[in-house]
C-alpha cells in the first residue's frame, strides 16, 4: 500500500479541480453528456517494458462531460479493467524470451479501478447542427486515483518475487480521441489514453531484489475504447422574451 502523502495530494487535485468545475458551470454552455464505454486495458512496467497490445483485457467506463465553451469540455469518470503481464511475452533480439524474463518467469494479473477529472479540447463545433461537420477530435488531460488489486507469481519459485495485494495511487491521464455528433443528442466517441502511475508497486515488484528488477522505472496503464453518450441541453430564452413573456403567444 502506498503511503499517504500522494493520498492527500489527489485530495487536493480533486478539491481543486471540483471548484474549477463548479466556478466554470455558471458561464458554461447548457450542454452535458453521460455516456458509457467498453474496450481494453494495458499495463506497462517491470513485466512489460513496451506496450504489448496481446496484453490488453476487458475494460469498462462511464463518464460525465460538462461543455465549458465550444472548444473546452470538462469530464469526470470511472474506469475499471482487468490487467496481465508475463516474463515470457517479453521477446529478446533473437526472438526469443529476453534473458532475464526468461529466468524470472514471472506473471502478474489483477485489475484496476480508476477515478478520474479531465479536461478536454475540441477541434471542431461538432455540435452545431448548422455546420456540415459533426465531428472532432480532441485532446485530454487530468489528475486520476486508482486502486489496483494484483498478485504477482515466479513460476521460477523465486520466493522474493512473490506478491499478492492492492496499491492505492495517483496517476495523470492524457491522450486523443474522436467524437461523432449522430443526432442532437446521441454522440459515439473512440479514445486512446496513457496513466502515468505515480508507483512502481502495481506488479509489487518495485522494492525486490534489484538484481531481478529495474527499480527506477515508474508503472503504466492504458485504456482504449469505444463509448456511446447521451447529451442533455436547455435551449435558452431571450431576455427580450423573458421580460415580455406576451411575445410569446
Amino acid at each position: 500500500m502506498t503511503h499517504s502523502n500522494p493520498l492527500r495530494t489527489l485530495l487536493v487535485c480533486l478539491v481543486q479541480a471540483g471548484s474549477v468545475f463548479f466556478a466554470l458551470s455558471a458561464t458554461a454552455q447548457n450542454t452535458s453528456e453521460l455516456g458509457i464505454g467498453v474496450g481494453g486495458m494495458v499495463y506497462k512496467g517491470e513485466l512489460a517494458p513496451s506496450y504489448q497490445f496481446r496484453n490488453n483485457r476487458p475494460a469498462a467506463t462511464v463518464f460525465y462531460r460538462k461543455d465549458v465553451s465550444v472548444p473546452v469540455t470538462l469530464r469526470g469518470s470511472l474506469l475499471w479493467g482487468l490487467v496481465r503481464a508475463d516474463d515470457a511475452n517479453v521477446k529478446g533480439v533473437n526472438g526469443n524470451t529476453a534473458p532475464l524474463p526468461a529466468y524470472r518467469q514471472t506473471n502478474t494479473k489483477g485489475n484496476i479501478l480508476e477515478a478520474a477529472a479531465a479536461i478536454e479540447y475540441n477541434f471542431f463545433d461538432y455540435r452545431n447542427r448548422k455546420e456540415k461537420v459533426h465531428f472532432t477530435p480532441y485532446v485530454f488531460v487530468g489528475v486520476a486515483g486508482f486502486l489496483a488489486r494484483t498478485r504477482t507469481v515466479s513460476n521460477a519459485n523465486i520466493e522474493q518475487l512473490k506478491e499478492e495485494g492492492s496499491t492505492l495511487g495517483i496517476a495523470i491521464p492524457a491522450g486523443i480521441g474522436f467524437k461523432l455528433a449522430l443526432s442532437p443528442r446521441w454522440n459515439l466517441g473512440l479514445e486512446a489514453g496513457a496513466r502515468k502511475a505515480f508507483t512502481d508497486e502495481l506488479d509489487h515488484l518495485g522494492t525486490q531484489n534489484p538484481l531481478l528488477v529495474n527499480t527506477h522505472d515508474q508503472d503504466w496503464y492504458f485504456y482504449n475504447g469505444l463509448s456511446v453518450s447521451y447529451t442533455f441541453y436547455k435551449i435558452k430564452c431571450p431576455d427580450s422574451y423573458k421580460a415580455n413573456p406576451k411575445l410569446l403567444r
